[in-house]
């Protein structure tokens, strides 16, 4: 049975884990078709935003640990490279991929969340990385938390496992924005319509350029941008947009 259900809304795609009987748990299956989802809408032109939503009452609990009891070190090791894999393929879709947390997210569920461009939760969502109170400290989620609340943060949820809350994520960056559960699908459509309104050519670019300068130093980082900035420039959407600002038109995108 398939676990991840993909659909279409105009240029939005929504990726839905569907999997609530297990708690979204990111089996290997999962993990991977949800890595084939991502893989084909990311390849489709008229895709210019992607939502990752959940079904159920917990955006995702994490790892099935029913997979990891009594495996070998290949085996762990397997299941964190897709793990991996799949946080690092988030972050290099063209498209900007939005979370829609509806409730709780722990460990690498909560890894996912922080790996993703950007956060809509329900007041209702929660926050955690449990790992140390079953001995298994969250090694992998530490690295895509850390870069999105800093470290002092972090470390209290890494450290603790105490779940956060929602308006506790938003305050410390985890999260964009929290909304009303009811108003919940509609906010994160609202703010992918938003992202889906600019140029297509000019959002993926900006989108690597964002990745690729953020652990640089500030002169690299510089050197970096001015660079892809210059490129940008002289495309076709960039001289579309500049003219029609200047026109005081409407710009007509053409990807390029």
């Amino acid at each position: 049975m398939s676990v991840v259900r993909v659909s279409r809304e105009e240029a939005v795609a929504v990726v839905t884990l569907a999997r609530p009987e297990k708690r979204n748990a990111l089996s290997l299956g999962l993990m991977r078709e949800l890595m084939a989802a991502l893989r084909e809408v990311s390849v489709e032109t008229p895709v210019r935003a992607v939502i990752l939503a959940a079904e159920g009452k917990v955006f995702s609990s994490g790892h099935d640990l029913s997979e990891m009891v009594g495996r070998g070190v290949a085996e762990y090791r397997e299941l964190f490279d897709v793990c991996t894999e799949l946080m690092a393929l988030i972050q290099a879709a063209p498209q900007p991929v939005i979370a829609q947390v509806q409730g709780l997210a722990t460990a690498a569920g909560c890894q996912l969340v922080a790996a993703c461009d950007l956060a809509v939760a329900s007041e209702e969502a929660a926050f955690a990385t449990p790992g140390v109170k079953i001995g298994l400290f969250c090694t992998t989620p530490m690295v895509a938390l850390t870069r999105a609340v800093g470290r002092k943060r972090a470390m209290e949820m890494l450290l603790t496992g105490r779940p956060v809350d929602a308006r506790t994520a938003c305050e410390w960056g985890l999260v964009n924005r929290v909304v009303a559960a009811g108003d919940l699908a509609g906010e994160t459509r609202a703010l992918a319509a938003q992202v889906a309104a600019s140029s297509s050519f000019t959002i993926a670019l900006g989108k690597q350029a964002f990745y690729a300068q953020i652990d640089l130093e500030q002169p690299k980082a510089y050197a970096y941008a001015k660079e892809v900035m210059s490129m940008n420039a002289m495309a076709a959407d960039a001289q579309e947009g500049m003219g029609a600002f200047l026109e005081k038109r409407s710009a007509c995108w053409s990807g390029r």
